[in-house]
């Protein structure tokens, strides 16, 4: 059966952040996840707005989805896009629903011309690893991700 994609609508929110709470489960990382389906409904639907999202279906029914927001490259000079989440449920993982999720991404970035897609994957998922690598994407090895957030982002703000 081949799948669907759709751009997310605001009535989707429950389901995505049934998605959020599964995607965190596999990476052992439940605990981190705070947000609300009206959190969802503001953030992703809500007036102004930077992020989109896209829903993935077989049959009528929702079996994943992505997150993503166009990113801007200094050295290219050109937008790109940043995938943010990337989700299949398991049943429906290695029927061709992530790929198909990020095929239309990767149509949606040349046809608004961005230089790139890109994004990060946890070093111990192997098995998206070796998806990633089958689609041509070359890990960026020689680049460390950082992070501020809670008490430390609102401590450093203040000086």
């Amino acid at each position: 059966m081949p799948v669907h994609i759709r751009p997310a609508r605001v009535e989707d929110a429950s389901q995505i952040l049934t998605f959020i709470t599964e995607l965190a489960e596999y990476e052992r990382a439940r605990h981190e996840v705070i947000a609300t389906v009206a959190d969802i409904e503001r953030t992703l639907f809500g007036e102004g707005s930077s992020t989109q999202a896209l829903i993935c279906e077989r049959d009528g029914q929702a079996i994943g989805f992505a997150v993503y927001f166009f990113s801007y490259s200094t050295w290219l000079g050109t937008q790109g896009i940043y995938l943010e989440d990337l989700y299949v449920t398991p049943q429906a993982r290695g029927t061709g629903a992530g790929k198909a999720l990020l095929r239309h991404l990767a149509q949606e970035a040349c046809a608004k011309g961005c230089g790139r897609l890109e994004w990060s994957v946890l070093d111990w998922n192997e098995p998206a690893i070796q998806f990633y690598k089958s689609i041509g994407a070359q890990p960026q090895d020689e680049w460390v991700r950082y992070r501020m957030e809670g008490e430390t982002l609102r401590s450093f703000a203040q000086g």
